[in-house]
């Protein structure tokens, strides 16, 4: 059986933290950016988990990571 792909824009935007959970970044900080407050702007910049229920498709598309 042939080795499987990667699908490198899923990889280019998740990380596999050390207990096996997906890291994402922040949506909504990258334009239009006036409007919204320096707290919004603060949070936005931080990292989070991607949730469970997308987990599981997300792991069949990035099997090596």
């Amino acid at each position: 059986m042939p080795k499987m792909k990667t699908k490198r824009a899923a990889a280019k935007r998740f990380k596999k933290t050390g207990t096996g959970k997906l890291k994402r970044n922040k949506a909504y900080h990258r334009h239009i950016l006036t409007k919204k407050s320096a707290k919004k702007k603060r949070n936005l910049r931080k990292a989070t988990m991607a949730d469970e229920s997308n987990v599981k498709p997300m792991k069949r598309i990035l099997p090596y990571i």
